[in-house]
């Protein structure tokens, strides 16, 4: 079993470029056989909160059929980040597009302080998958800063804990930090994907990682420059291999 995470640079509103970012990532992806990859959070909008209610999207909306054609003819798991509208409300949501061609929709739990302005949270929408015998939960950027969050994926019998994220160059040392003892503390093995270059105004942190299940930080990428960590399990041990892209 291989994943990925992938670090980008997405734009905020220019969903047609942060879509070319993200076929480039996954045509990268496929290369090498994996079988899921991650993006960060809102990866497809850009990180947003007032622009919000023009870029919602459903799993029905035509900016997903590429990635849905995408992941059923190179048979891969992809997961993209956007605002979502279920019900009527908008929530901070990560899409799950599987090869079968169903959609699963994760949305955010915790939230930061401001986004209550913009989004609903719900713990409603929060799917596992089993992929190869792995559980995966799925966590969004302010998710990780409540340890009840992977607390629940530990109590779901998860293995695999993938956070979609924007951390700031000032943040991510906390965040690295609070998911190193998550995954000491619950056996979790996480890959994490952020953001590079600059977003609302923000420098994006990056150093998208991979943290083995005793808590050891094995691999990450640079603060800057994109690219992916692709994880391959053999036997009941671990690789990764960082792949940088121009």
């Amino acid at each position: 079993m291989k994943i990925a995470s992938a670090q980008i640079n997405s734009t905020v509103g220019e969903i047609s470029r942060n879509l070319e970012e993200h076929y480039q990532m996954i045509d990268l992806a496929s290369q090498h056989d994996v079988d899921l990859i991650i993006f960060p959070e809102m990866s497809l909008t850009g990180y947003c909160r007032e622009e919000a209610a023009d870029l919602i999207m459903t799993e029905h909306s035509k900016e997903l059929d590429l990635l849905k054609q995408k992941s059923i003819q190179e048979n891969i798991i992809i997961v993209v980040g956007a605002p979502v509208s279920l019900e009527n409300k908008i929530y901070i949501g990560s899409f799950i597009l599987q090869p079968n061609g169903q959609v699963k929709i994760y949305t955010k739990q915790f939230l930061h302080e401001g986004e209550d302005l913009f989004y609903q949270s719900s713990f409603e929408h929060n799917p596992q998958l089993v992929v190869q015998n792995e559980k995966l939960s799925f966590a969004i950027c302010a998710d990780i800063e409540n340890e009840l969050h992977p607390q629940n994926a530990f109590e779901l019998k998860s293995s695999l804990y993938l956070p979609s994220i924007f951390y700031s160059k000032n943040g991510i040392k906390g965040g690295l930090e609070k998911l190193v003892n998550y995954a000491e503390t619950y056996s979790l093995t996480i890959l994490m994907s952020n953001f590079s270059g600059e977003l609302w105004n923000v420098e994006a942190g990056g150093q998208s990682c991979f943290i083995n299940n005793k808590g050891e930080l094995k691999d990450k990428l640079p603060t800057d420059g994109r690219g992916l960590i692709v994880i391959e399990k053999n036997g009941d041990e671990w690789r990764s291999e960082p792949l940088l892209v121009q």
